[in-house]
């Protein structure tokens, strides 16, 4: 059974993500969800019994080395490419408001 996604329905959905889509936008994508639809409904036809399931298309191995400790950073050395600092210390900008409570 074919699922069609009709105009009323992309209208509704553009006025809940709160975009505002022509009437020309509607009609396409009436149309493409509806083909994205009918393709996912033809890939649960596939036979996929005894296939594993994957996370991802290609075979992935992480090298890991061990850690080793190296040598200290002075506190200059480490601030050398630091975009502002402030004496010995990074300078960022503030990412709470100062009534935020936090």
């Amino acid at each position: 059974m074919a699922v069609q996604i009709d105009e009323t329905l992309v209208r509704r959905m553009a006025r809940l993500a709160r975009l505002r889509l022509s009437d020309q936008e509607v009609d396409l994508f009436s149309r493409q969800l509806t083909r994205i639809l009918d393709y996912v409904q033809q890939l649960d036809t596939v036979d996929t019994e005894g296939v594993e399931p994957m996370a991802h298309p290609l075979a992935i191995s992480n090298i890991d080395r061990d850690d080793q400790p190296g040598g200290r950073f002075d506190s200059e050395r480490a601030l050398a490419n630091a975009p502002e600092r402030r004496g010995r210390l990074f300078r960022v900008p503030a990412v709470l408001d100062q009534g935020s409570g936090a």
